[in-house]
């Protein structure tokens, strides 16, 4: 339901916003698209079978790691400042992202086999490679990769969802709650582009990995959470990070 709110929200602001819509825009948005689909199809397959203690972390490090690796491949150099601060961004993703063990991963049901991991690494890389391939984009192209991106991830989820009987149109809280992540995934799409066309790859790729400070932050305030010591140190670790490469981006 959020993904095609998004494709309609998406639309109206690259309408609005203005922009060359070129071949290179139309490809790389449909291929960041393809990623970002079979990252999150990935990602929620292993929750559902595997612990989240360890899926979560691994999953954001890869986030993390495949934008900084493509990144100075590609010749970027950051500073040696920032470059601490990535080391720092990777190690406060996995504090943040530790969860403790819950009833379902002590009793075993939800065990890390060989199908979870593959299912892990799979999504931790379609995610980062989100990053990598958004960054390809024509600056000129303005939002519409963001359009073409959404239109094919939208496809693949649709029929990922009917595949797997899973096409049930949603009504009630869980209707609006899905409308209003269609909201937040504009916005942040929106956000994480033009920050990618601002800044390195390596950098930026980082800094948008560490998404679990702020779910950590709204789970405390919203659903009334209690936060890990590890997930403390972690945030504390995450502002750390976030200062020296935003002061020292090289």
């Amino acid at each position: 339901m959020s993904y095609p709110l998004a494709l309609v929200l998406l639309t109206v602001v690259a309408l609005t916003v203005g922009g060359q819509i070129s071949t290179p825009a139309v490809l790389w948005g449909l291929l960041a698209g393809v990623c970002q689909a079979f990252g999150v199809w990935w990602f929620y397959a292993a929750l559902g079978s595997g612990p989240i203690s360890v899926i979560s972390p691994l999953t954001a490090v890869l986030v993390a790691a495949v934008p900084v690796g493509v990144g100075v491949a590609l010749g970027e150099r950051p500073s040696v400042l920032a470059g601490v601060g990535v080391v720092l961004a990777l190690l406060a993703v996995v504090l943040v992202s530790r969860q403790a063990e819950g009833p379902a991963d002590a009793d075993g049901l939800h065990r890390f086999t060989v199908r979870v991991a593959w299912l892990t690494v799979g999504s931790g890389v379609a995610f980062g490679m989100n990053f990598v391939v958004l960054d390809r984009v024509p600056v000129a192209a303005g939002l519409w990769p963001l359009v073409f991106g959404r239109l094919a991830a939208t496809g693949i989820v649709v029929v990922a969802a009917a595949l797997t009987a899973n096409l049930v149109l949603e009504r009630g809280v869980p209707l609006r709650l899905a409308l209003l992540a269609g909201v937040l995934d504009t916005v942040a799409n929106a956000a994480t582009l033009l920050a990618l066309h601002a800044g390195l790859l390596s950098l930026t790729g980082v800094l948008v990995a560490l998404y679990p400070a702020a779910t950590v932050l709204l789970a405390i305030a919203v659903l009334r959470e209690s936060v890990t010591r590890s997930q403390a140190v972690g945030m504390i670790v995450a502002l750390a990070a976030v200062a020296l490469i935003a002061a020292n981006p090289g």
